[in-house]
């Protein structure tokens, strides 16, 4: 039987690395806000399914309380 996945073509290929390097610097590394904007919706989604606000709201008037905010 042969092997029916191929590579991705050469355009496909193209079009990836054209896509990764969204945002990226000459020195191929990607500027901070953009790398900020590719976490932020992630981490925000993992913070409201596990309950991490609250946690984080607690901490935070604890903080504050001990500054005497």
């Amino acid at each position: 039987m042969t092997h029916t996945a191929g590579r991705p073509t050469a355009r496909a290929r193209g079009r990836l690395a054209e896509l990764s390097a969204l945002g990226a610097r000459p020195g191929n590394r990607r500027h901070p806000l953009v790398a900020a904007a590719m976490v932020l919706p992630l981490a925000v989604l993992l913070a409201v399914v596990f309950g991490g606000v609250e946690a984080v709201i607690t901490q935070a008037s604890s903080v504050a309380g001990l500054l005497g905010l």
